[in-house]
């Protein structure tokens, strides 16, 4: 009675059941290893009554106007501009790094000096990558960027990471921008905000439907099987689609070796005052193993007289101790995914989508987007 599988509760996964659901009015089965809904975005109360995001800040962004009015079918909003400052040699500083950010850091004289220079060579209110800014023959202009790189850059990326920047492929490190401008927003999209009552009850609303099914605390391998080229649910062939959300070197058993990642040890911590910091999220480049400190309290305001406080400290992923959460973008890494991609077109009823099944990626709003064009272009009838 099962037309769907769909192993993992994440975005993907989620979206595309509600798709199925809804649009074909077929049954669904999710598979779900934790012990919840939601993937990464999962959201609850903690014992201080505030909306903490389990697997660290989850801050929803987009131009995309269909994937907004997609959700909003499921969640009213809350507006929520991302402010993040950045403790460098003392003192914490806007970042991105902006205009207002040259004049934190730089004599006055300097600093206009250098705007001048930015601006007769970028756009306005554009977003240039930090080593494309290196690149610069400007003397002036390399000056910044060298104090950019090492001050604010390199070492968080060291820690994020475990690698060089210069090693890393261009999509990663395009991420950490100059912004031409004033804006102390950490993004620019047009639509910013967070759903009213958290990511959970979101989605909790886009699975409640007749035809969705969800197991979670269970592992893809304790319910199917690959035997040949076929999938089999409790011994029996599976003749529906198989969407797949979750490691693909774990569904074919590492038969090409494992896709490395890095993960994140997240150390929750309860503050005895009402903030703790000005803004939410303070980077820490070069000072402390962790990378930043968030605050959910700036994020989702709460009545309390403590504040919950969450340090990150990146480490290597290792199967079945930690979460893989960032796929490690290298030109050896993607040739060993590809092995995986092109033996998985040899199963006809096997689907893959999302951030770990193809080994990319994601914000948000881009995998929403995937999933609703996914479920568009495939043929799922």
């Amino acid at each position: 009675m099962i037309d769907y599988i769909i192993v993992g509760a994440g975005l993907a996964g989620c979206v595309l059941a509600e798709r199925i659901a809804n649009k074909l009015d077929k049954k669904v089965l999710i598979i779900e290893k934790r012990n919840h809904i939601g993937g990464n975005c999962f959201d609850y109360k903690d014992e201080n009554n505030i909306l903490i995001h389990k697997y660290g800040p989850h801050l929803f962004h987009t131009n995309n106007k269909e994937v907004v009015d997609y959700l909003s079918q499921f969640t009213s909003w809350d507006i929520y501009n991302h402010e993040v400052l950045c403790f460098i040699d003392g003192k914490k500083v806007s970042i991105p790094f902006n205009f207002n950010t040259l004049y934190e850091v730089f004599p006055q004289s300097k600093a206009k000096a250098l705007e001048e220079k930015l601006l007769s060579n970028f756009e306005y209110n554009s977003k240039i990558p930090i080593l494309e800014l290196k690149k610069s023959e400007d003397k002036d202009l390399a000056f910044l960027a060298d104090y950019i790189y090492d001050k604010i850059f390199v070492n968080y990326t060291a820690k994020q990471w475990g690698m060089k920047p210069e090693d890393m492929d261009s999509a990663v490190t395009a991420r950490v921008p100059v912004f031409i401008g004033r804006d102390n927003r950490y993004f620019n999209d047009k639509y910013q905000m967070l759903p009213a009552n958290g990511y959970t009850k979101m989605i909790e609303k886009m699975l409640n439907h007749k035809n969705i099914k969800i197991m979670t605390n269970t592992d893809f391998k304790e319910l199917c099987s690959l035997k040949e080229k076929d999938f089999y649910l409790f011994d029996t062939k599976f003749e529906g689609k198989v969407i797949y959300t979750g490691q693909i070197d774990e569904l074919f058993d590492y038969k090409f070796g494992e896709l490395p990642y890095r993960s994140v040890d997240m150390k929750f911590e309860t503050v005895e005052k009402k903030f703790y910091q000005e803004k939410a999220t303070v980077n820490y480049p070069n000072d402390y193993d962790f990378t930043r400190i968030t605050e959910f309290k700036h994020i989702h305001p709460t009545k309390s007289d403590k504040t919950t406080i969450l340090k990150e400290y990146p480490q290597e992923y290792r199967i079945g101790v930690n979460t893989p959460y960032y796929p490690i973008f290298t030109s050896t890494n993607q040739e060993n995914y590809n092995k995986y991609l092109e033996y998985s077109k040899e199963f006809e009823n096997l689907l893959l989508v999302g951030r770990l099944a193809e080994y990319k990626y994601y914000d948000m709003d881009d995998i929403v987007e995937r999933a609703l064009e996914f479920f568009k272009k495939e043929n799922f009838d």
